[in-house]
């Protein structure tokens, strides 16, 4: 991926934090039939001396667990939000009208090793970690305990876990950082208003920071 250093995100707990509000991934792979791509809900586990595991499952009819070799390299893809910048939003344009569109993300790039895990134990905590994180929001959230045993047994006996220990990660955030601050306030409002909240509202907490910066130099 290419990152220009002022679109650079380095934080490893920015990274987490987007990765872990952002979990739905875009897995990478590269076996016997070439290139693939499998999209999957992922858990972030914290390594105290590592970059961290990702922790999935696929459907065992999924050919992606027969096809990857342990240790095999894979990239795991996360993306916060996008949104497509107009000139018009840009107050310079109107002054020497030298603004053009484009168009800002956020992105975690997680590489990483691939590891199948067909094993009943592993799926179960996975799962059950999974459902505990995205039930939480819920007024009464659903818990495996909730359904027949002897059903969740048979479901989980057609999934196989998937564990990668992430080798690297590599952030980008495309703002408008470059911009100047009053440019970049408009771009924010502009994208906000167009129904990039997230984008927009990344793009005036970097307006804030950048602001802050320059009054403490």
């Amino acid at each position: 991926m290419y990152i220009p250093a002022h679109f650079d995100e380095p934080r490893r707990e920015a990274l987490h934090a987007l990765i872990r509000d952002h979990p739905f991934g875009t897995l990478v792979t590269h076996g016997a039939q070439g290139l693939d791509a499998n999209h999957l809900p992922f858990a972030l586990v914290d390594q105290p001396d590592g970059p961290g595991l990702l922790h999935a499952h696929v459907a065992r009819a999924n050919p992606l667990w027969r096809e990857a070799g342990d240790g095999d390299e894979v990239l795991v893809i996360f993306r916060a939000g996008d949104a497509y910048v107009s000139p018009n939003w840009y107050p310079s344009k109107h002054e020497n009208h030298k603004q053009v569109p484009t168009w800002n993300y956020m992105v975690v790039h997680a590489h990483g090793r691939i590891r199948v895990r067909d094993d009943e134990r592993f799926v179960r905590a996975v799962v059950g970690r999974l459902t505990k994180t995205h039930e939480a929001a819920q007024p009464t959230p659903w818990k495996m305990a909730d359904s027949p045993r002897e059903f969740i047994d048979t479901l989980l006996q057609a999934v196989v876990g998937i564990e990668i220990e992430i080798t690297r990660l590599v952030g980008k955030s495309k703002l408008s950082q470059n911009k100047a601050l009053p440019d970049l306030r408009g771009a924010a409002e502009g994208v906000k208003a167009s129904g990039g909240e997230a984008v927009g509202n990344a793009m005036l907490a970097r307006a804030q920071a950048n602001g802050s910066d320059r009054q403490a130099g």
